[in-house]
């Protein structure tokens, strides 16, 4: 995986949360602000518009231009915790000009990190993190069998969403779905399901040849 591929995958997010602006806007108005799917369109729409400059970037360099514009671009919560982990995970590149599947173990590592330092969530609370956290698990488990880029990425994702199924029955105590303390329970986190979404997108490009 190279930079080229980063840049697909940045583009295949981009297209993807286009696509389900309004699903993820929808699950935040049951438990959020109702800008969710609106506030993550408008980070990576500016995303987009940066891909050309990216391609005289490493991997390194294009995700750390990824946090920096969801940081400056998104609204709420979502723009510096999504920013944060891009930043981390351009920071474990360094250097890097091609991705192994233990380079990417260690950029989903560094995500997730970037997310919990920022947010100083955990799991269980209803969270993005509910999502990330067993995808890393699964991507680890998979490294450890030796897996190729696209088994280690599949898994990762395929876990994210069982992750992300499991926060409907989850009381939120984090952010501003806690509010809703009991009213909360019965509706899935619209963060972890975007989280699954850029997931899923780094599968597709890491099948593709």
């Amino acid at each position: 995986m190279t930079n080229q591929d980063i840049i697909r995958w940045l583009g295949l997010i981009a297209d993807t949360l286009h696509e389900n602006a309004q699903y993820l806007t929808e699950l935040d108005s049951a438990i959020g602000d109702a800008d969710h799917g609106t506030n993550m369109e408008r980070g990576f729409t500016a995303v987009r518009a940066k891909l050309p400059a990216m391609e005289a970037m490493d991997m390194a360099g294009s995700l750390r231009t990824v946090g920096s514009t969801l940081v400056s671009t998104v609204g709420g919560a979502s723009g510096p915790l999504y920013g944060t982990a891009f930043l981390r995970a351009g920071g474990v590149l360094t250097g890097k000009e091609s991705l192994t599947p233990a380079d990417l173990v260690a950029m989903l590592d560094a995500f997730l990190g970037g997310i919990v330092a920022r947010g100083k969530a955990h799991p269980g609370e209803k969270t993005m993190i509910d999502a990330l956290t067993p995808a890393l698990a699964s991507a680890k488990e998979a490294l450890a069998e030796g897996a190729s880029l696209a088994v280690v990425s599949t898994r990762a994702a395929s876990a994210a969403e069982e992750g992300m199924k499991a926060t409907i029955p989850m009381l939120a105590t984090k952010g501003r779905a806690s509010y809703l303390a009991e009213r909360s329970i019965g509706h899935q986190d619209p963060g972890a399901t975007s989280s699954w979404l850029i997931l899923r997108s780094l599968a597709v490009v890491c099948a593709q040849p």
